[in-house]
């Protein structure tokens, strides 16, 4: 019997086979094609109910088992997973096409959405009726058969292209592995950095140190390692994922995805694909974007090029380095946040070790937000890795199922992500409560000793968990305006607010306690992580903004013109450069963010959404880190809401005003301190 065609509660991992995914997916398309029949040929005068919310509430078996596939291809993928996914993308493109495209389903929607004053609708409803008329008059309702045709195509292509594009990378990070023999090339690597290479190498069946291409494993060695070959020759690879020229190259993809993007922008009646997405965000046009990062520029140019200056002469006066390279960067900033502030992520790191930082979150959830957090043992998992929860309010009435997946694995995507098994929602007077994961890729446990995160790790875990807090409070009646399910450039606000508690003495006194001698951290290292907030802020920025540039170079304009990807983007990062331009590199082709994920035309979200969580977290602390007035208005004003109401209410809703970009700017040392 097959396992995804039966209900369902938890998904049943340890049952499924991969020769049940498509015939799972082609069957609960067929069931939710007679409910979207049973709506668009209703014989009933079309109303809110049976015809918004009935397509609302319609295909949810397909929905699960799509959300529960795609993450095993995201988490724990294998080639058969793989070849799935390229035959069952283009289908799900072409059922939703189906659904879009349908001429007298639109009419039922249209006829709803045009006599809306007729109906006594709450705000969620507006909002819920607006997604649904626009979800068919942005994806091709008002074409003709022709364009629609083409629409189809398009779509296929793309789910098909961007499944290829994130292969590749996968492929790619991989096969490359720089094995090492000689113990003097590890020089100036932490013992926890030897161990964790020697231990993959071991692993691998081979002697002496493995260092490949995993977050874990490539960071420590360009952080630490002094042989300034290995480091170049680490970063080349992992600069020029997808640049070889090879069956794995992605420029071809890139190329395709931009302009099949751009064809389709066209065909819906927009200037660019930029325009069609930033119509339905917080920054509405392109030239807000613009406008925006060109403002953020212009204020961290300055301290970057200061700071860049400064490293150059650091790294000079230490080493005799006449240009600082890209493969350079983090070695000497370490090194100089060092000197600078008497701080490494080694002295730090036995005081991070991941379990306690797991139940730190979770401690300091509870002051907020009064959530409790029981590890349970008899929830269905896809890898044991992976850890279960059950999360419960402070009326010990359950709230959510949280898995929790922290360490490397050869079928895992690169990166950090949250992502929902099961949407919360409200049907027929019960509140079905949400399934939320993160996936993260840290550092492993060795035979000497636990998992230690360094302190970039223990804000990325914040950061996801902040996303994980928007799905597991969800509130909202509809699963399609359910947690996460927010504009782009606000999807970013509860994940990064978290991470400021990351550097609050009042919030590291919870967690951070040594794995051997469980000593609390030393105040002097709160302090130095305090100060060392703003290290190189303005290089960190100018990194961002060129992230955002190149996307926006990518999508707001016409692409047909492009034929060279590398030289492209040169001219992209033209206004962002601090370092050399490598003509062996490029980032575009394994810029998973926005051409594999759901992030072009909108990497500028990132800081956007720093803007306003800044301007939230200074509401914190004027009232207390753990003032459960303001988190319970958080919670109520932003998180359970979802996206059942335009961004900027909720958020003057919450603060009583529009954020303001002066509280990031100071947090990031870029202007001074207003009194």
């Amino acid at each position: 019997m097959n396992p995804l065609l039966t209900p369902f509660d938890t998904a049943p991992f340890s049952r499924i086979k991969n020769e049940h995914f498509m015939p799972a997916f082609q069957q609960a398309m067929e069931n939710a094609r007679k409910e979207i029949d049973e709506i668009t040929n209703s014989e009933e005068e079309p109303t809110f109910e049976n015809t918004i919310e009935a397509l609302e509430f319609s295909g949810q078996h397909l929905e699960r088992i799509a959300s529960l596939f795609f993450n095993l291809n995201s988490a724990e993928t294998n080639d058969t997973i793989q070849k799935i996914a390229q035959e069952v993308s283009p289908l799900l493109s072409e059922f939703n096409n189906d659904i879009t495209l349908n001429e007298k389903l639109f009419r039922r929607v249209k006829n709803v959405f045009e006599n809306k004053d007729k109906y006594p609708l709450t705000a969620e409803q507006y909002t819920l009726l607006d997604k649904k008329y626009k979800n068919f008059s942005r994806n091709g309702a008002n074409l003709n058969e022709e364009e629609k045709k083409r629409l189809r195509e398009i779509d296929a292509a793309l789910a098909t292209i961007k499944l290829k594009f994130g292969e590749n990378l996968l492929k790619e990070t991989n096969k490359y592995e720089m094995h090492l023999t000689n113990e003097d090339d590890l020089d100036g690597l932490p013992e926890s950095a030897k161990d964790a290479a020697a231990q993959l190498a071991k692993n691998k069946g081979k002697k002496g140190w493995l260092i490949t291409l995993d977050y874990p494993s490539y960071i420590p060695f360009m952080k630490y390692a002094r042989n300034r070959e290995l480091r170049k020759e680490l970063s080349m690879a992992f600069g020029s994922k997808g640049f070889h020229n090879d069956e794995l190259d992605n420029q071809a993809n890139v190329l395709q995805i931009a302009n099949l993007r751009h064809e389709r922008a066209n065909l819906l009646g927009y200037k660019s694909h930029a325009n069609f997405i930033l119509e339905e965000r917080m920054a509405e046009t392109p030239e807000k974007v613009y406008e925006f990062l060109k403002e953020l520029l212009i204020k961290a140019k300055p301290a970057a090029k200061q700071e860049f200056k400064e490293l150059s002469e650091f790294a000079k006066a230490l080493d005799g380095i006449e240009q600082l390279q890209s493969w350079d960067g983090s070695f000497y900033s370490e090194k100089l946040k060092q000197k600078r502030f008497n701080l490494d992520d080694e002295k730090l790191k036995p005081y991070f070790k991941l379990e306690n930082v797991i139940e730190g979150v979770f401690m300091i959830t509870e002051r907020l937000y009064g959530l409790s957090f029981e590890e349970v043992f008899d929830v269905d998992k896809y890898h044991p890795e992976v850890k279960t929860y059950k999360i419960y309010d402070s009326d010990n009435k359950f709230v959510s199922l949280f898995y929790a997946d922290f360490h490397p694995r050869e079928g895992k995507r690169a990166g950090a992500w949250m992502t929902t098994f099961k949407p919360q929602f409200i049907l027929n007077n019960k509140n079905e409560r949400p399934q939320i994961s993160i996936v993260c890729n840290f550092t492993k446990p060795t035979e000497n000793k636990p998992s230690l995160l360094t302190f970039n790790e223990v804000t990325t875990l914040f950061h996801e968990f902040g996303h994980a807090l928007h799905g597991i409070l969800a509130n909202t009646i509809y699963p399609s305006l359910s947690g996460t399910s927010v504009y782009w450039d606000f999807v970013e606000l509860p994940s990064q607010i978290l991470e400021n508690w990351c550097y609050e003495k009042e919030a590291l006194e919870v967690f951070a306690r040594h794995y051997e001698t469980e000593e609390p951290i030393p105040m002097s290292f709160v302090e130095s992580i305090k100060k060392s907030a703003t290290f190189q802020e303005g290089m960190a920025t100018m990194r961002q903004l060129s992230f955002g540039f190149l996307d926006m170079s990518w999508h707001a304009s016409d692409p047909s013109g492009i034929s060279d990807v590398k030289q492209h983007e040169v001219k992209a990062f033209e206004d962002t450069l601090l370092y050399p331009n490598n003509p062996e590199t490029c980032m575009s082709v394994s810029f998973a963010h926005i051409f594999q994920g759901g992030y072009s035309a909108g990497y500028y979200s990132y800081k956007w959404a720093e803007v306003l969580d800044a301007d939230a977290f200074d509401y914190f602390k004027e009232k207390g880190l753990f003032n459960r007035e303001v988190a319970e208005k958080f919670r109520d004003d932003i998180l359970s809401k979802g996206g059942t109401e335009k961004p900027m209410v909720l958020y003057k809703r919450f603060r009583g005003r529009e954020p303001e970009i002066e509280a990031l700017l100071e947090r990031a040392g870029l202007i001074k301190k207003t009194a």
